[in-house]
């Protein structure tokens, strides 16, 4: 099977772009918004609403990690079928697929579903720890996005 220069270039393009929504809904996004008693004045959110925001906008980034765990996944089993075999760029595209199904059909939906018990839900230490798992799940996430990316940039460059 002959290479398509176009697929490999929208792949890592996918890649990167959700490498760049990671790392901006994780540094700049939620201290925004979990902090607006240092940005707004006279208008507080609290911790909860914060929180209800924040869900929001990861529930929505949820559906774009559900297109991009998709096309990895098709991608990766292409090159794979091709023969173009590759330990790392197959450990991290499988962390890829793996973090971001987590993300998107686990934490995200508990997140939501005990925020909807209410306030009270939020300040259990079950709450906590989903959360706090949601986080290194991300993070995971990002760090095998930047792997993947590199890898198959080195890849490219090799054939």
């Amino acid at each position: 099977m002959k290479r398509n220069i176009y697929l490999d270039f929208s792949y890592l393009l996918v890649i990167a772009a959700t490498l760049g929504g990671v790392l901006v809904l994780g540094i700049l996004v939620a201290p925004v918004v979990f902090h607006t008693d240092k940005i707004t004045v006279g208008i507080l959110i609290d911790h909860y609403n914060a929180g209800i925001i924040m869900a929001e906008i990861f529930h929505r980034f949820g559906v774009w990690l559900y297109v991009v765990a998709v096309y990895v996944a098709l991608y990766e089993a292409r090159v794979y079928k091709m023969g173009q075999r590759d330990a790392i760029a197959f450990a991290s595209a499988s962390i890829v697929l793996f973090t971001s199904l987590l993300f998107s059909g686990v934490y995200a939906p508990k997140i939501i579903a005990m925020q909807a018990l209410g306030a009270e839900a939020t300040q259990s230490d079950t709450f906590q720890n989903i959360h706090i798992a949601s986080e290194i799940d991300f993070k995971i996430l990002a760090v095998a996005l930047l792997v993947l990316f590199v890898r198959r940039l080195m890849l490219l460059r090799i054939s």
